[in-house]
């Protein structure tokens, strides 16, 4: 999991709406949602201050939360939020309820290691990151916090595919039907490499047929 797993204390809201939103907002609090496992979706309201400090504290939409509702406890994994275009504040939270087997799509953050033990950074190239995340399909219960790029052995021109990566069990790559770049060792400036820019050529024409 990306992040510990914590919980919020909530409150059922029985009214919903534009008007009642705004007067949730002005006390403090923030309108929220919990839907899915077919049951029928439960409109509620959560402290402004520890949502806000969840959302900006980095994986809140990869960790798994419990929201405590009147007394109810909800297994739940964040799926989006609504900022303020201005002051860029939370609006607004949706989150999945969590049940047993449940499979999410979530976005991947990519780590890269080893890059000393590179020969072609080591002369120079430049690790050109074509996917700085990825999106995967996995268990709710086992978001990875990240997938890890091992970069030795690489060289001036080679590209690094999803399939040079090992994920972990049930975690599985979205996009199914080619094995795309997540990066390429780029020649140093004023050395072409006909290598990497083949690859980036053809991840570019990868991306347009999504």
């Amino acid at each position: 999991m990306s992040h510990q797993s914590y919980e919020l204390k909530a409150e059922a809201r029985e009214r919903v709406g534009k008007g009642s939103a705004r007067a949730i907002r002005r006390n403090g609090m923030i309108p929220a949602v919990i839907y899915g496992e077919k049951e029928a979706p439960v409109s509620i309201t959560l402290p402004h201050k520890e949502v806000t400090m969840k959302i900006f504290g980095g994986g809140f939409l990869t960790t798994i939360a419990t929201i405590d509702v009147d007394g109810k406890k909800i297994q739940v994994l964040p799926k989006d939020y609504q900022l303020d275009p201005v002051r860029d504040v939370p609006l607004h939270v949706d989150f999945l309820r969590i049940g047993k087997g449940t499979v999410v799509t979530v976005n991947v953050p990519v780590h890269f290691t080893n890059e000393e033990a590179a020969p072609g950074i080591k002369r120079g190239g430049v690790l050109n990151i074509v996917r700085h995340e990825v999106e995967f399909s996995c268990p709710a219960i086992a978001i990875p916090e990240f997938i890890e790029v091992d970069l030795t052995g690489s060289d001036i021109g080679d590209s690094i595919h999803i399939s040079a990566v090992k994920l972990p069990e049930g975690v599985v790559p979205t996009i199914s039907d080619r094995d795309f770049t997540i990066a390429t060792i780029a020649a140093p400036a004023g050395l072409k490499s006909e290598g990497a820019e083949a690859a980036a050529e053809e991840e570019e024409e990868g991306e347009g047929e999504e």
